[in-house]
């Protein structure tokens, strides 16, 4: 059977012979917030369908490119659109993208999601940094052997969000007036959105916000050595119970679209400071 190593290696290989481009950073674009590719002087882009290994993206919104550019003078790798464990994929193939983009160069990987808030004080269209999550998805991509060339068998998370690019970017949405805040993100399998008593439940074990991806990426990142930034775009309310709606994912993609401007901005100063 081929070693994940291997197909890693044979993914990177296709792309290198692509691109000729070394990224310093990777970022990921959640539901409805690929629009940051329009900040980025593209070098090269590549569907998702082309590279070895790599899935397809399934959901609206999700466009399936691998986009190489520049964000003022960085050099950056972003994902327009991400794999999800509930749209069939193994653990494995939702992290792949990561571990490619580590093993072509990147330092850093910046991580964007629409999330519904478990907090009182965080409304709709505000934007909340993670600093801390709670794990319920119901597998994890570092399950298997483990590949001593990418990360230990056992590697902490601590503090897995890299507190100083959290703090750089609270001073920006400060400066930019912008609602910005920092919590605890919990990420749950979905795709179905929650009931108003698991929204409650949510809350009680210590959310802020609640989603169905990042985790997975973040784990796989951590394991391999990269700082992490993660931002989410709250798009609607799951608490107190007498704010929950009724929500489609058009409303979701709608509300993250109107919260774009500000998330990227916080995101294309703090990769210009770095």
């Amino acid at each position: 059977m081929e070693r994940l190593m291997d197909r890693l290696n044979e993914a990177v290989h296709y792309i290198k012979q692509r691109t000729n481009f070394e990224p310093e950073y990777g970022i990921i674009l959640g539901t409805g917030l690929g629009n940051l590719v329009s900040h980025i002087k593209i070098a090269h882009e590549i569907n998702y369908s082309l590279i070895p290994h790599f899935q397809v993206s399934t959901v609206e919104s999700h466009s399936g490119k691998l986009i190489f550019g520049s964000i003022g003078d960085k050099k950056v790798v972003a994902m327009q659109g991400r794999f999800h464990y509930y749209e069939g994929y193994t653990m494995e193939e939702v992290v792949f993208p990561v571990r490619t983009m580590k093993l072509l160069g990147i330092k850093k990987l910046f991580i964007s999601n629409a999330a519904g808030s478990l907090n009182a004080n965080i409304n709709k269209g505000d934007l909340m940094i993670i600093r801390d999550h709670i794990n319920l998805q119901p597998s994890n991509p570092l399950i298997g052997p483990n590949e001593y060339e990418l990360g230990p068998r056992f590697p902490d998370l601590f503090k897995c969000y890299d507190e100083q690019l959290i703090n750089s970017a609270m001073d920006i949405a400060k400066a930019n007036n912008i609602s910005c805040h920092k919590g605890v993100y919990i990420s749950v399998p979905g795709p179905n959105l929650e009931t108003p008593a698991e929204y409650n439940y949510l809350h009680i074990i210590g959310g802020d916000a609640v989603g169905m991806s990042t985790v997975p990426e973040v784990l796989a990142a951590v394991h391999m050595g990269l700082p992490v930034f993660a931002i989410s775009v709250i798009t609607d309310k799951g608490y107190p119970a007498d704010e929950i709606e009724a929500v489609t994912v058009e409303d979701v993609i709608a509300v993250a679209k109107e919260a774009e401007p500000k998330m990227t901005l916080i995101l294309q100063n703090l990769i210009a400071s770095l």
